[in-house]
């Protein structure tokens, strides 16, 4: 013989809990063939995202380090190519330059600049100079791209 349920013993407000007329909405499966529902461990789901934001920023301060390094790099060129420039135009030169044509900047005994049209191994066996400072070629706006440099 099954048994009887005695309808007194339970409790009906109690049980009118555990219904819904929209079960997506509880925080438990409303049957048994429903998805296992479990907790959140929202500790773990914060630091997850946390070591997620240092990675995406680290990864960014590396990208604008590397721009910045770029930029100095191309500052400290352009140091150098103003010195070289400015050696030049107070070099002796005994010709007019040409733009797109490469020349030699040499420095004489005297600490005197010099600008050539000859290549430091053009000379032969001895160069006339004390020391080949730079390579350099007439850029079309007059300034001097550094081709090779020894010195500023």
């Amino acid at each position: 013989m099954a048994n009887k349920i005695d309808i007194s013993t339970i409790d009906l407000e109690k049980e009118r809990e555990k219904i819904t007329d929209l079960p997506g909405l509880i925080q438990f499966a409303h049957n048994v063939g429903s998805a296992l529902i479990k907790p959140e461990d929202k500790g773990r789901i914060k630091g997850n995202a946390l070591a997620a934001m240092h990675d995406q920023t680290d990864r960014q301060f590396h990208q604008l380090y590397d721009q910045m390094e770029t930029l100095v790099k191309q500052a400290n060129y352009l140091k150098e190519r103003v010195a070289i420039s400015e050696r030049i135009y107070l070099a002796d030169m005994g010709f007019s330059p040409v733009i797109n044509k490469i020349y030699h900047l040499y420095k004489r005994k005297s600490g005197q600049d010099v600008l050539s049209m000859v290549a430091p191994k053009e000379w032969g066996k001895k160069i006339p100079f004390e020391e080949h400072v730079a390579e350099v070629k007439l850029m079309s706006d007059h300034t001097w791209e550094i081709l090779n440099s020894a010195a500023v």
